[in-house]
């Protein structure tokens, strides 16, 4: 059952998306991040003192702040600010794919992780695949978006690659639940900052909005966050990362499953040299992988 866990994670991740299409049209982004955090800190503690989860110290408090502001904060406040700021979600995407490559260079750098060769063919080929999806899905854009864009998806890039890498120093023995509360501690005031800066914090209150904020907070939030948080300790932190390869290709399925986007003969093709890509870098043993 736990090797279905990554899968699972890959497969609730990239409805984010879409739950960010269904509910973006009646509110504000930043806002939008917000709010979901909120419930999601309130849910998160809840459970942890349900489950009598034991209370984090306060150097991992300090920690997992630190996470939560890179891997959700700088990375969805980045990707969010890119997007508003005329780049496309496309080009966003294919510079946030980048991540595996950069989370496998962080790992060995600051923990000492070697890769084998078909390994870093997988995490090519799983790029690849990456740009020929969003390329074949139409969603490339034509407008040269600002250099601000740029910086922004470049910060959000180190952001999760980063927040990655020191979730896996964090170790084994760390609570998961209230773990993952102080992690959206840390992103809440990174991205409240953003909204109250640049939005007026107005919504439209519809059915679409609080089912889609519903699927955000309890399949994104809760559900999706504390899978990765499993996978991330499990597993070779490389490994881990070129599971997010697969978001692309499966959010680009469910966009066309869903709103009948352009799904064509190049989107496929990436969509299986992606999955081949993440397969030379999953099916090496984790011994062979460290030792090599």
């Amino acid at each position: 059952m736990r090797s279905l866990y990554p899968f699972l994670f890959v497969w609730l991740w990239s409805t984010g998306f879409i739950g960010a299409k269904y509910g973006l049209p009646y509110i504000e982004p930043y806002f939008m991040l917000s709010i979901r955090l909120a419930i999601a800190i309130g849910i998160l503690l809840l459970l942890a003192k349900l489950f009598r989860e034991r209370a984090l110290e306060h150097s991992e408090k300090k920690g997992q702040m630190l996470v939560g502001t890179l891997l959700h904060g700088a990375y969805l406040g980045g990707v969010f600010f890119a997007i508003k700021n005329g780049m496309s979600a496309g080009v966003a995407a294919i510079i946030v794919g980048l991540q595996p490559l950069l989370t496998a260079l962080l790992a060995k750098i600051g923990l000492g992780h070697s890769l084998q060769r078909r390994q870093m063919l997988g995490l090519g080929l799983g790029f690849v695949g990456t740009v020929l999806v969003i390329y074949g899905a139409g969603k490339l854009g034509t407008q040269a978006p600002p250099l601000s864009a740029y910086l922004a998806a470049i910060i959000a890039l180190i952001g999760i690659a980063s927040g990655s890498v020191l979730q896996k120093q964090a170790g084994a023995t760390l609570p998961l639940l209230s773990g993952a509360a102080y992690q959206y501690m840390g992103a809440i005031v990174l991205v409240a900052m953003m909204s109250a800066f640049t939005e007026s914090q107005q919504v439209r209150l519809t059915v679409e909005l609080i089912a889609a904020m519903t699927w955000l907070v309890l399949g994104l939030s809760v559900a999706a966050l504390l899978l990765l948080m499993v996978v991330i300790r499990a597993g070779e932190i490389a490994q881990v990362a070129s599971y997010f390869y697969l978001v692309p290709p499966v959010t680009v399925l469910q966009a066309w499953w869903l709103f009948d986007e352009q799904l064509g003969l190049v989107a496929l093709i990436g969509g299986l040299i992606t999955v081949v890509g993440v397969y030379c870098v999953i099916a090496v043993p984790s011994k062979a992988a460290s030792s090599s």
